[in-house]
């Protein structure tokens, strides 16, 4: 009988708690069982790591084998596990030393030729890992992501540069970020949109109080672009927040970009959006529009359009800047603390106030537009400001 023991994290909403797993090698019928409320692609990861382990050269044991994922009441998703697995039977197999993977922690999902595979939600988990004083094994693709906030994350592309790496006869620097990052896209400028001094004066208020804005006007007068300049009159995003809204943009696969990870979010669903791509969601919860907006602006244009049950689920956050999102067999919480820019027309032709007289939608049309937000939904927008149509010689002058 044997134990190997090598140490990971799950991803549970944007925590990484950490997850202790321990292979057990005993004797009976051959056999391969995963226990700690794994499910199914952790379940699935038995038929990868034998593949694996057997395509590297090493003996697959014939024994019992049993591997607990600590603790067993947190659910674990993904493949991220397989590499520590893999990992964990070397170790209880004789074909690795247990102090090599004593001060670390691994992550990759394992292909059936022994490469190691992406995974993605490494950069919390990397945070982690540097408060516990251990370095990281973590796929190649991975590693820029990690790398981002632990200065020991060596990257690996194979199950054999693994096993080579842990028992020191293959030495793998650290990963080093790129010194000259790519140059971030320029913002939009408030300097570019021509007249509109009182929405203008409304933005500049709204982004020095944080304020929810509500922009009313005619198609064409500019409340979209208005609503894009806003993250260029928001200061930068310290570290800390920073660092908040770049992890959940990498539950996603979007790893941060050293030239763009200060810059505040700016999200604009479509107003096709489910309550779900709003709020987030799903059987393993994924954060929605409104988390990946966190410290940032979440841009809703044609505001009326959105399903009503739609805009509904939003009164809460936007009170307690957060969402949690249940099901049956777990819970996630995500952070949502968002600025709200909203555009509708005043009416469902767009045109009425309009000097060019085009609107011809009487009073229970304007009545039954109008209500399609609610009460409570409208009083936790601070400014309702009128975007009216521009005079041609407004236009000609600057801006």
């Amino acid at each position: 009988m044997s134990i190997g023991l090598v140490m990971s994290r799950a991803l549970l909403g944007i925590d990484a708690p950490a997850v202790r797993i321990e292979v057990f090698l005993s004797g009976g019928l051959p056999s391969f069982s995963v226990s700690g409320m794994a499910e199914t692609a952790v379940r699935e990861s038995k038929d990868r790591v034998r593949g694996a382990l057997i395509s590297s050269g090493f003996r697959f044991p014939q024994e019992r084998i049993t591997v607990s994922l600590a603790p067993a009441d947190m659910p674990k998703t993904g493949g991220r596990f397989d590499l520590a697995i893999a990992l964990g039977i070397l170790v209880a197999s004789r074909h690795l030393a247990q102090a090599g993977l004593d001060s670390v922690e691994c992550y990759g999902e394992l292909a059936l030729n022994g490469e190691v595979r992406q995974v993605h939600g490494l950069l919390t988990a990397a945070i982690k890992a540097r408060a516990a004083d251990r370095s990281m094994l973590v796929p190649t693709g991975s590693a820029a992501e990690a790398a981002f906030t632990h200065p020991a994350v060596h990257p690996v592309s194979t199950l054999l540069e693994a096993t080579a790496f842990l028992d020191g006869r293959h030495s793998i620097e650290p990963y080093s970020l790129p010194t000259t990052p790519i140059p971030a896209p320029p913002l939009e400028d408030l300097r570019t949109v021509r007249g509109q001094a009182r929405p203008k004066r409304a933005l500049e208020i709204a982004a020095a109080g944080e304020h929810n804005l509500l922009l009313t006007g005619p198609p064409g007068t500019g409340k979209s672009i208005l609503a894009r300049c806003l993250p260029g009159l928001l200061p930068d995003l310290d570290p800390v927040a920073a660092l908040e809204a770049v992890a959940i943009e990498s539950l996603l696969g979007n790893p941060p970009s050293a030239s763009t990870w200060r810059r505040r979010p700016f999200r604009a669903p479509h107003h096709t959006a489910s309550a779900v791509a709003l709020v987030g969601g799903g059987s393993s919860p994924r954060p929605g529009e409104i988390s990946l907006a966190h410290h940032g602006v979440l841009f809703l244009d044609e505001l009326p359009e959105f399903d009503r049950r739609v805009l509904e689920v939003l009164r809460e956050p936007l009170e307690s800047g957060r969402i949690m999102i249940s099901r049956a067999a777990r819970q996630a919480e995500f952070p949502a603390q968002f600025q709200l820019i909203a555009a509708m027309n005043p009416c469902p032709c767009g045109y009425l106030g309009d000097p060019s007289g085009r609107c011809h939608c009487n009073i229970d049309q304007i009545e039954r537009y109008r209500r399609k937000i609610s009460g409570p939904l409208l009083d936790r927008i601070d400014m309702h400001v009128e975007v009216p149509r521009v005079a041609y010689n407004e236009l000609q002058g600057p801006p």
